[in-house]
């Protein structure tokens, strides 16, 4: 069966070989509210659907329109088993509680490293910062290179804002995009950290570095709020 959950996920948790992130499109905060209980009378009223699927999480778009979806799978074999027999029942069920939803987009992604506090740190997250990186082709040793110059500016960051609990880069499938899902104590901590304009560091080099890196086509940030999470009984 299926059990919910408020406790957040981890994110570099053994097992999971294959972290997706999706994005749905739902239009206003009542309908988001609507959309994750549609969710949840869905999967609790079924059986838990792959035993490939080790989590399944939802957070509500600060934007008041969007949905975030993570979801940790065992492989990606597993995720289209699901796909082929299981997701369209659900899918069905969800869209004839609120019609019109917009899926924008599934991300297939590695978990690559975690930058945390270590394991005196017990801080529950009251933002998730989405920080969605873009290059302008597929290069697998770039990602990875990116995220370590990203991970030694933050070591080397001379005033760090004290509400930045943890960031957890993941690479994206096609070699294109890294994804940092970023937990924060609050979303004004986020915002206050971003006041200068400058992004969440200060102004050295290694992270103009970061900035600057040969390739990098842009990127985007969402902030989102934690919903539920729903895992195998």
């Amino acid at each position: 069966m299926t059990r919910r959950t408020d406790v957040h996920p981890v994110l570099d948790r053994p097992g999971v070989g294959a972290p997706f992130f999706s994005t749905w499109r739902v239009g206003t905060p009542q309908r988001q509210r609507q959309v994750v209980e549609a969710v949840v009378d869905t999967w609790l009223g079924r059986p838990w659907p792959a035993e490939g699927l080790l989590g399944y999480f939802l957070y509500t778009g600060e934007d008041g329109s969007t949905l975030l979806h993570y979801s940790q799978w065992a492989d990606e074999q597993a995720y289209e088993a699901f796909v082929r027999t299981r997701r369209q029942e659900r899918n069905d069920a969800i869209d004839t509680a609120v019609p019109d939803i917009e899926r924008v987009r599934l991300g297939r992604y590695r978990h690559y490293r975690s930058l945390t506090g270590g394991d005196h740190d017990t801080r529950v997250p009251g933002c998730v910062v989405i920080v969605d990186i873009e290059f302008d082709g597929p290069d697998p040793v770039r990602q990875r290179a990116w995220v370590d110059a990203v991970a030694e500016a933050l070591a080397t960051e001379p005033n760090p804002h004290p509400g930045d609990i943890a960031a957890h880069f993941h690479l994206g499938s096609d070699g294109t995009r890294v994804l940092n899902y970023a937990e924060w104590e609050s979303a004004q901590d986020h915002i206050d950290a971003l006041a200068d304009g400058q992004g969440v560091g200060s102004l050295t080099g290694a992270w103009h570095r970061v900035q600057t890196w040969p390739g990098l086509k842009g990127s985007t940030i969402s902030r989102y709020e934690y919903a539920l999470g729903l895992l195998p009984d």
